[in-house]
């Protein structure tokens, strides 16, 4: 252990005034230099999608004081700004996870100490009602207090923008300047909670804002015939896996007329221990268990989750044999896809200059679907912001028209008055899409049966790599560096038709003749093969993984399964050479 990580760890060990977990979590650590060099060898990284982390003691982790340095850092740049700008304030919402009430109402504090107005909820919200915040009440930036789907022992820390998006690059590299500048965590000076809202700096929010963000939601929904005569007497369950969706998911269901669904008891309670799944993310099986259990007790039709700050969903479909069947995020946002065009075009609302915007590591399902209807497709960077900015520009430039926007990671769009992925509004159209096919004697996987019937049988899976420890960066960058130096040509005996190095902004053809990529760049590399077959790689900007992106096309379902288990085990031979090089 370097003697910086001892110095610092004894810089905290000997402040007071302390709170009790910190206290306790550095006497834990102390005969541990393990513990103490994971928690004080480096500082918690602060990029354009935030900071997110541990919980606990140390520059590392996830605490009041790194969460005061961030609103410091928010502050700071705000400081920058003209009065009105700045007078507008901050929207402040948080997660049902540990300390996260806290971490928000510490960051009011920090900027009601720079004299900032905030808007905070007076309870857990989702992130999507946080992003509706901040457009609703025109404040200049959010705080959003959560680490998503990540275990119990995480949380984490994201900024938006005036457009209800996270925070664009630019601002974002300005904040994490300030960030930086205010190194001395324990000298950032707040303002007394009473003080500020006697004066009316610091503002509380909630079922105000709750009703104008339910009236939108309200108008998700398509035809509300449908949900009359058959959605509202169709069984399904929902569960908020322990989260943010159990405050208004419910509402907006029985709002729009869903009166026959059930939740999942056990994970409608908003506990930070997460005890029924340790892994809250409705991209897992596992988060589906009670469900399942659940559903086959009601014959439910459907199995709808959301993660615990409400932005991502998923769901599972009951088959013949009465077992569900999980769908993958590219898979719901097709069948979403799908009925939104084609109800459109059934009442004549289809426009003429109508687009999706998807990430350039999601299903090209979505491509050919848009494109049987004449609509358009943006492909833009993994993250939401970059969806956020492509319907800015369109509302700016009148060009285009949104229609919808997702990720292959279970993050779906669909009315742009929220400006990133949206589970309470993706609930009410899928349980809707549902009763449609329930209309027909049919289930939603027979709805993504039938398109890739229509359009090809679609796969695709996601390796990630994990490479924990302070050591993990310089394994993920060798891992890339790698594959800048030595390009593949070929994967799983077939070959590369073209690739894409994202961070240079240069595809490549099989002949080596070049084109300029107009998208930011970003540290992303694709590869296009000869059989329809893409590749993608890229390093997580949240968590300390390398994610590895398949997607394959074939006749059949059994053709596709066999194709897509062949490119999953030549790729794990490829990563393990990759990680060993």
């Amino acid at each position: 252990m370097n003697d910086n990580t001892e110095s610092a760890y004894q810089e905290w060990a000997k402040q007071p005034n302390l709170p009790a977990n910190i206290l306790l979590n550095l006497n834990n650590m102390k005969n541990d230099p393990d513990q103490k060099k994971d928690a004080f060898g480096t500082v918690l990284s602060f990029g354009t999608a935030g900071m997110r982390g541990v919980m606990g003691a140390g520059t590392n982790r996830m605490n009041i004081y790194t969460v005061r340095q961030a609103a410091e850092g928010l502050a700071s740049f705000m400081d920058t700004l003209d009065d009105a700008t700045r007078k507008r304030g901050v929207a402040i919402s948080f997660d049902s996870r540990y300390h996260s009430k806290e971490f928000a109402h510490e960051s009011a504090k920090v900027l009601g100490f720079h004299n900032i107005p905030t808007f905070v909820f007076d309870d857990i919200r989702p992130t999507p009602e946080l992003s509706f915040a901040v457009r609703h009440l025109h404040t200049y930036a959010g705080i959003m207090i959560t680490a998503s789907h990540n275990p119990k022992q995480y949380n984490g820390f994201k900024i938006y923008g005036q457009d209800g998006g996270q925070m664009p690059p630019k601002e974002s590299d300005l904040i994490t300047s300030y960030i930086r500048k205010n190194s001395d965590l324990f000298a950032i000076q707040v303002t007394p909670e009473q003080t500020l809202r006697e004066s009316g700096v610091m503002n509380l929010i909630g079922e105000n804002v709750d009703i104008d963000y339910l009236a939108k939601v309200k108008t998700v929904n398509i035809d509300l015939d449908l949900i009359k005569n058959v959605g509202a007497n169709m069984k399904f369950v929902y569960s908020p896996l322990h989260g943010t969706g159990k405050v208004i998911a419910r509402r907006a269901l029985e709002e729009a007329g869903f009166k026959n669904y059930v939740v999942v008891p056990e994970q409608t309670i908003a506990d930070p221990e997460f005890p029924t799944t340790p892994f809250p993310n409705p991209e897992f099986p596992q988060a589906f268990d009670l469900a399942k259990k659940l559903g086959k007790k009601v014959s439910a039709d459907v199995l709808i989750a959301s993660d615990p700050d409400a932005d991502r969903l998923g769901c599972a479909v009951r088959q013949p044999d009465g077992n569900y069947q999980l769908l993958s995020g590219n898979q719901i946002a097709s069948v979403l896809l799908n009925y939104i065009l084609s109800a459109k075009k059934k009442a004549s609302t289809l426009p003429e200059n109508g687009t999706i915007v998807k990430s350039i590591v999601s299903t090209d399902l979505a491509v050919k679907i848009a494109a049987s209807y004449g609509v358009a497709t943006n492909n833009v960077l993994t993250g939401f912001k970059f969806i956020a900015e492509a319907i800015h520009h369109y509302e700016t430039a009148h060009d285009h028209t949104f229609l919808f926007g997702f990720e292959e990671s279970f993050g779906y769009l669909i009315k742009p008055f929220v400006r990133d992925k949206d589970a309470i509004q993706t609930v009410l159209l899928l349980a809707e899409v549902a009763a449609y096919y329930k209309s027909q004697g049919k289930t939603l996987y027979d709805g993504v049966d039938e398109m890739f019937k229509k359009y090809g049988y679609f796969a695709e899976k996601t390796i990630a790599k994990e490479f924990d420890g302070l050591d993990g960066k310089d394994k993920m960058a060798h891992i890339l560096s790698e594959l800048r130096d030595n390009p593949l040509s070929e994967i799983n005996g077939h070959q590369v038709t073209s690739h894409a190095d994202y961070s240079t902004s240069v595809l490549t053809d099989k002949d080596g003749k070049t084109s300029t990529i107009s998208l930011p760049k970003s540290n992303v590399l694709k590869y296009w093969l000869d059989d329809e077959t893409w590749v993608a790689v890229r390093p997580s900007g949240t968590e300390p993984k390398v994610k590895f992106y398949i997607e394959v096309v074939d006749k059949s379902q059994a053709a596709v399964n066999a194709k897509l288990k062949s490119y999953v085990d030549s790729l794990d031979k490829l990563i393990d050479q990759l990680i060993n090089n």
